[in-house]
């Protein structure tokens, strides 16, 4: 297997940070934007997608900032590949903006950035931010 290399990508979104936050961080907000559905059971959430699903750890959250997925494999073991999710506020304008801190291959990194360029076009539809 291909080691990822790690990416960051920032949109700037209009919309309030905690309404933002409710779409980053919860199963119900996600599964509006980032997959098909999202189940979670406790800390481990499971994002389906078509016909396949991954499943992940909710790493760590800072209320209203930030979330922090964890991969895990088969055996529900941490993976070294996560994906973080940022809501960065400006101090002067308070222009509101979203950090994707994700890994990819990188032959696919293109690719990847495509995928969330789209998945976050989705959810600023949903936050009437277009």
């Amino acid at each position: 297997m291909d080691v990822k290399v790690r990416y960051e990508i920032e949109f700037p979104i209009n919309s309030s940070p905690q309404l933002l936050y409710q779409y980053i961080s919860t199963p119900s907000g996600l599964s509006e934007w980032f997959a098909d559905d999202v189940n979670s059971r406790g800390e481990f959430f499971t994002f389906i997608w078509n016909d396949s699903e991954e499943k992940a750890r909710l790493a760590s959250k800072k209320s209203g900032e930030k979330v922090k997925f964890k991969w895990v494999d088969t055996a529900g073991k941490d993976t070294e590949y996560f994906f973080e999710l940022h809501i960065l506020v400006d101090e002067l304008t308070k222009d509101v903006s979203l950090m994707v801190i994700d890994f990819a291959e990188e032959e696919e990194l293109e690719e990847a950035s495509q995928l969330w360029e789209n998945q976050i076009s989705d959810l600023k539809h949903l936050l009437g931010s277009v």
